[in-house]
């Protein structure tokens, strides 16, 4: 199917990044000074692949920091065939500065649908592009310790396969909130939208999505991670409305070369949920980040892959 790859692809960086680490030596040092001595500190996140401020703020969904996560996931046992609903989110991250006191976060999720058909037993289904969901959180540019985002919720009906889009303009509000005691980060993600345009064919839509999400975090970048997609369809019969996910994993904050990513892989099984659809899922995700560095950092980082390059060249034989 052409899920597989993806779900190959992501399941190899997770158990290979550690190999990759190891294998890779100085390139997951932190930046060096001209004389070669090690400057990083976990004072600057961006210096160091084991900073606790650099996996905070991936942990955080209304960050100062760029990312872009490739987040799978695969939902088993649908339909009277118990076959395999597998969606891709493409989400990327992007801060703004509206001004020392506010920045405003933009997330637009983009999913890559594979919907399977529950007519016939063999493997038929539709995918293609699901319907676009961006999402902008107005948050304090200093939070406190309670850091919060507030703003807009949005589907635009762009699925180009009927069976994967509700073919209706959804709106409604989003927010999330969270603290970051010592090793942990615990918050709460919530919307609710309404369609109010779209195909007159299609149902209407009111559903809300509830993110709980702990993570807590140990040493060497790794981490153990719980957050649940718990769903409500308030348009679904009686005992249609709930998706309840209980389960969890674990990630790894790390380097691919000098690229510092973050990779998970978490295990739901679901306490109540919709007939005919998914009984438990899997969710692979590889985040890709780039933190804010300061002229220093950057003129470091330049002097490390140049030393490093140099270590890489075959020595000058003597004449």
């Amino acid at each position: 199917m052409r899920r597989d790859p993806v779900l190959l692809a992501l399941v190899f960086l997770l158990l290979a990044t550690p190999l990759i680490a190891q294998d890779q030596g100085q390139n997951l040092s932190r930046p060096i000074d001209p004389k070669g001595n090690v400057v990083g500190t976990h004072d600057t996140p961006s210096a160091a692949t084991d900073s606790d401020e650099l996996r905070k703020a991936i942990q955080n969904p209304v960050a100062d920091l760029i990312s872009f996560p490739l987040e799978n996931n695969s939902n088993f046992g649908v339909g009277p065939y118990n076959r395999i609903q597998n969606v891709l989110d493409i989400q990327p991250v992007v801060p703004v500065h509206l001004s020392t006191e506010w920045i405003l976060i933009t997330r637009t999720i983009m999913p890559i649908i594979y919907q399977p058909m529950s007519i016939q037993p063999v493997n038929q289904g539709a995918h293609g592009l699901g319907d676009l969901n961006p999402t902008f959180f107005l948050s304090p540019a200093k939070p406190h310790k309670i850091i919060w985002g507030i703003g807009p919720d949005f589907v635009f009906p762009t699925a180009t396969n009927p069976l994967i889009g509700q073919g209706k303009w959804s709106i409604g509000p989003s927010l999330v909130a969270l603290a970051q005691p010592k090793h942990f980060t615990i918050g709460v993600l919530v919307n609710n939208v309404w369609s109010f345009a779209g195909q007159s064919n299609r149902p209407d839509v009111n559903q809300m999505l509830l993110e709980p999400f702990i993570n807590y975090n140990m040493k060497k970048g790794w981490f153990l991670v719980t957050a649940p997609f718990i769903t409500a369809n308030w348009k679904g019969s009686r005992g249609n409305v709930w998706t309840v996910p209980v389960g969890g994993g674990i990630g790894r904050l790390t380097k691919l070369g000098f690229q510092p990513v973050s990779l998970e892989a978490e295990f739901y099984g679901n306490a109540t949920y919709p007939s005919g659809t998914s009984s438990w899922s899997m969710r692979l995700q590889i985040s890709f980040l780039f933190p804010r560095l300061t002229k220093d950092e950057e003129k470091m980082l330049l002097e490390e892959k140049l030393k490093q390059l140099e270590q890489r060249l075959p020595p000058k034989k003597s004449s």
